[in-house]
């Protein structure tokens, strides 16, 4: 789609901005900067949701004043320039003061002028132009000038917040989701510690509860297979990364379940696919679950702290022959049958809710071009503001 139109003229993005400013890196080799921080200081890539409440990293009061890095205030527009793969040009907001380093570039909007979730959509609709402006040789960026210049229509601040309502009420229900399905993986996972580390499953006392065993008795891991972006056809199976579902295939390798841990780049995290799934070689799939239950390998995974297991120079890798020395508990069949049918219910739930968020970002995702280029006119609607925005507007008035 090209930049524009809806029906109006159009201006440069630094328009509808109270400025425009990139942030900085304090130095590291002064602890000052950054050693018991309280600012929030975010890198591109954290730039991936659609709002921001924390960061990974903090700076210091001295750190902000010793680097280029300024505070922007909550409600700002945060684009990174730079960064691996399809980093740059992602686009998010933040809803907390924070500063960022040098390869973001920040627009505070002016709400006279733009509602700042209007200009947030506007650039994710917009993002292949964005990237179509990257410049660089083996490592293409964009940088702050042409951002600023990046045309954006002139449409009343009126009927930027009946579409930006409209699109946020999509997201509203996905981020209810992620709520709940954290609370229910997380009940799920402390259902496992409470049984399987505190030793409080019920029947412990009376139960001979074996000695710990060896990893490899537990279950095996294998190396998941290759996969180049070209090779990539249209399909519904999930391609499990490192960290999460990269994107989608039309042929499986591994039939569900299918539980994952990062291999290489990012290690740590572990995955419960229940479908067909093609793992890539930058992780491990469980390849044999030795007749135990698979949410028991799935948490004693989750648990082992893997990112501490790090066999790489530059990049972190996990070797599954580290982890076949290691002892775990591995519960009787009998207990491991009580404990699925506790979680179950639970992570099956999470899955329906994970199912719906994705079926409303499809459709988020199909009116999102339409109401951005005014193909769907909603001018003359009578729209009610979903709750995120309503919350924001009785915040605003019993401040002013």
């Amino acid at each position: 789609m090209k930049p524009g139109h809806i029906g109006a003229a159009m201006t440069e993005l630094q328009n509808f901005c109270l400025r425009v400013t990139s942030g900085g890196t304090p130095s590291r080799s002064i602890p000052e900067y950054f050693e018991g921080g309280t600012i929030p200081w975010m890198k591109t890539g954290e730039v991936k949701q659609r709002f921001v409440y924390e960061t990974e990293e903090h700076i210091t009061e001295l750190g902000l004043e010793n680097s280029s890095a300024k505070l922007i205030p909550a409600n700002s527009l945060v684009v990174a320039m730079y960064g691996d793969g399809d980093t740059a040009g992602n686009v998010a907001i933040n809803k907390v003061p924070l500063t960022t380093n040098q390869a973001c570039c920040n627009f505070v909007v002016d709400p006279a002028k733009a509602d700042y979730r209007f200009l947030y959509y506007y650039l994710k609709a917009n993002y292949n132009n964005l990237v179509g402006l990257k410049l660089g040789g083996s490592q293409q960026n964009l940088n702050a000038a042409t951002l600023k210049r990046f045309p954006v229509p002139t449409v009343p601040v009126e009927l930027q917040r009946k579409i930006a309502a409209i699109l946020s009420a999509y997201d509203d229900l996905i981020a209810n989701n992620q709520r709940r399905i954290a609370l229910l993986e997380g009940m799920a996972e402390e259902i496992y510690r409470e049984w399987f580390v505190r030793m409080r499953f019920p029947g412990a006392q009376r139960t001979a509860v074996t000695m710990k065993r060896p990893f490899d008795d537990l279950c095996l891991l294998s190396r998941g297979f290759d996969l180049p972006d070209a090779d990539m056809q249209p399909g519904d199976v999930p391609v499990v990364a490192s960290t999460s579902i990269k994107g989608y295939h039309n042929v499986a390798k591994v039939q569900p379940p299918v539980v994952t841990t990062g291999r290489s780049g990012s290690l740590g995290t572990v995955l419960l696919v229940n479908e067909s799934a093609w793992p890539l070689n930058t992780a491990l799939y469980v390849k044999d679950f030795r007749g135990n239950s698979p949410y028991v390998v799935f948490f004693t995974l989750k648990n082992l702290h893997l990112e501490n297991f790090n066999a790489g120079a530059g990049v972190p890798t996990l070797n599954r022959n580290h982890l076949a020395g290691i002892r775990v508990f591995i519960p009787p069949k009998e207990i491991q049958q009580a404990f699925d049918r506790h979680v179950e219910p639970m992570l099956k739930m999470a899955e329906d809710l994970r199912d719906a968020s994705q079926l409303l970002a499809s459709q988020r995702d199909a009116l999102l071009p339409r109401l951005i280029s005014g193909k769907l006119k909603v001018d003359h609607l009578d729209i009610r503001l979903p709750p995120s925005m309503r919350a924001e507007d009785e915040a605003a008035e019993a401040t002013a």
